[in-house]
């Protein structure tokens, strides 16, 4: 009785706000600061090959206060290049630029950091 009573609670219940609190405040700070480099980074177009393509589906279940619970799903779709260099880069897009995409595309890849901007598919790989 003496750790709810004499304080060990409050201080339990405020240790783990704050690092809720703060592990919220890091992914926050980690979002705006990629955004801004990106945002300093120059816009590139160079001839890319699709080389793999993969989901990340995560489930969110929530349960209301009449204890009817539904859950939500949210996909998010990655598509790994390969430019000429040899570099892979794995970026993130929309479903709808995903679908248009297949392993074995070869293309003009347009990005901006870690940004995709856009993917121009051509007929044929070109020997150099």
């Amino acid at each position: 009785m003496g750790f709810f009573f004499g304080g060990g609670f409050e201080i339990m219940f405020f240790l783990i706000f704050f690092m809720i609190f703060a592990v919220f405040i890091l992914t926050a700070v980690r979002g705006i600061t990629q955004w801004n480099k990106n945002n300093h980074s120059p816009k590139l177009t160079v001839d890319a090959t699709v080389v793999s393509k993969r989901t990340n589906v995560s489930c969110r279940h929530h349960q209301g206060a009449n204890e009817v619970g539904h859950s939500t799903t949210t996909t998010t779709y990655y598509v790994t290049f390969q430019v000429e260099s040899g570099d892979r880069m794995e970026l993130c897009m929309s479903g709808h630029e995903y679908g248009m995409l297949a392993e074995g595309d070869y293309g003009k890849l347009s990005f901006q950091g870690t940004r995709y901007l856009g993917f121009e598919r051509m007929e044929t790989k070109i020997s150099k």
